[in-house]
């Protein structure tokens, strides 16, 4: 395993990628209760040598999220652990369902999934990419959507809204020093943890990667 450095630049290709920011974040407690913002970057790159996946860290450049077993069109699982590596969501695609639709479960289990995340096909609402449904929905009726996601992931410029419509959970382009603005690869995640729980946060980013990663255009 490569070693981690928090804290510390992190070189991604030919450029040394300093995930910092430059002022105090709020402590990040998955499925806790902050009422503060927590402010992610985001990685799209394995801590495993020779391994796709996704590497996310805190304000203060600590590591709180890691996917080892990633990889566009992946048709098996997908795997969102901590820093230490513990499970903590199980991703799949539902089988024997009609468009891309995802089951997450708690730890390692595949029983009594807690979200069901269908890709958007409304062509009269060409803003929404995918709705996220309680348990293991087979409705259609987009009415049941706990969360409902706007925007383009391709530009890296994504909402994620609640049944009310206000703002849970945010993707946005990465600013670095002297607002040089970083490629796709390294981007901001802003989660409201008294609304949505920052691993399903972040399960929602891999998912949104999963529909539209090769996509020029949503």
């Amino acid at each position: 395993m490569t070693k981690v450095y928090p804290n510390a630049s992190f070189t991604g290709g030919d450029a040394a990628i300093n995930i910092s920011d430059t002022q105090p974040p709020p402590k990040v407690l998955v499925g806790g209760d902050t009422r503060e913002e927590a402010v992610l970057t985001v990685w799209k790159k394995s801590l495993l040598f020779n391994c796709n996946g996704f590497t996310v860290f805190d304000g203060k450049g600590d590591l709180v999220f890691r996917v080892d077993n990633y990889m566009e069109g992946n048709k098996g699982e997908i795997l969102l652990m901590d820093a230490a590596g513990k499970p903590l969501l199980t991703i799949r695609r539902k089988k024997m369902s009609l468009g891309d639709n995802w089951l997450v479960y708690e730890g390692e289990t595949l029983v009594n999934p807690r979200l069901s995340v269908r890709k958007s096909v409304n062509i009269l609402n060409n803003k929404c990419l995918a709705y996220v449904i309680p348990g293991n929905s087979n409705s259609r009726n987009n009415n049941n959507a706990i969360y409902e996601i706007e925007g383009s992931y391709s530009q890296r410029s994504c909402a994620v809204l609640d049944d009310k419509r206000r703002l849970v959970a945010e993707i946005k382009r990465k600013e670095g020093v002297g607002g040089v603005v970083f490629g796709t690869d390294i981007f901001r995640l802003v989660v409201q943890p008294d609304n949505i729980r920052t691993d399903f946060a972040m399960a929602l980013v891999i998912l949104l990667d999963q529909m539209f990663g090769s996509s020029s255009k949503r």
